[in-house]
């Protein structure tokens, strides 16, 4: 009987997020090393190829045909190959795809072996000033509706620094939405193009930067940061009073804790606690 061969490895790589300089030593070994280059754009990703003379083949992998090439990494990988997996900046499944494919992998008993490397979350919040010792990151927020209004009041209750990724052309609005919410004093921060030539940490009050861009957007790729809320005292008595009227209004538990956050400044557990009471 023929024993297969051992499986191979799925390499999670982080590539630079401007600078081309920022490519690990470890990463080009790993990418020089492996059988199959997995980019989110191989035009994108060959340019940084070949700055370091990385031969290796390449195939497309994004958001629109992750399920199929799944299923076929994995049969390869199973078979003895290893595969890298990159996007066109930064580190891989962060707002970028890739879980499926991570998922698919554990669930065969792959290993999974990060490279780290470049992330404009952290870059962002290592120049920002801001403290860095919890923070929240949201990605890219949902452009209306429900879960973006749910989201700006996460952020506007959260008593540690927010992480939020934005296409220039929204960030004033962003913003502008932040302030009406209750953020308007709050320290905010636009990093914008980060680590290239025009590398640029814009540092004012939300209600400041959203005036400020919404007479002209910023350009490059963006990463805006607000600050957590300063503690407060909250009157626990007050909020149940608050939360009667809301619940008398016909609001559901769910909106009750969303208004206690912003209004009273309750903490999501007690506002959560007393809503549902």
């Amino acid at each position: 009987m023929t024993t297969p061969p051992p499986a191979g490895s799925l390499y999670v790589v982080s590539t630079p997020i401007g600078n081309l300089s920022d490519l690990s030593h470890r990463a080009i070994e790993v990418l020089n090393s492996v059988a199959t280059v997995l980019a989110e754009d191989t035009r994108h990703s060959r340019t940084l190829l070949a700055r370091y003379d990385i031969r290796t083949r390449m195939e497309s992998y994004h958001e629109h045909n992750e399920a199929r090439v799944a299923e076929k990494v994995m049969a390869r990988i199973l078979a003895g190959e290893s595969v890298a997996l990159v996007s066109d900046a930064g580190t891989p499944l962060l707002s970028d795809p890739g879980a499926r494919l991570i998922t698919a992998a554990i669930e065969a008993g792959i290993t999974i072996v990060p490279v780290p490397g470049a992330s404009a979350l952290l870059a962002a919040l290592v120049g920002a000033g801001m403290s860095a010792d919890r923070f929240t990151y949201f990605g890219f927020l949902e452009r209306k509706g429900k879960a973006r209004s749910d989201a700006i009041a996460e952020i506007v209750a959260s008593r540690h620094t927010s992480v939020v990724y934005e296409a220039p052309g929204r960030v004033g609005a962003l913003l502008a939405d932040l302030a009406e919410a209750g953020a308007g004093d709050r320290a905010a921060v636009v990093a914008r193009e980060l680590t290239k030539q025009f590398e640029e940490f814009s540092r004012a009050t939300a209600s400041e930067l959203a005036a400020k861009y919404a007479e002209a957007a910023p350009r490059g790729e963006v990463v805006v940061l607000v600050a957590g809320a300063a503690d407060v005292v909250v009157d626990e008595a007050a909020v149940r009073t608050r939360a009667a009227e809301l619940k008398a209004e016909g609001l559901s538990a769910r909106e009750v804790a969303r208004v206690l956050s912003i209004e009273c400044g309750a903490s999501r557990n007690l506002a959560y606690r007393i809503a549902h009471e």
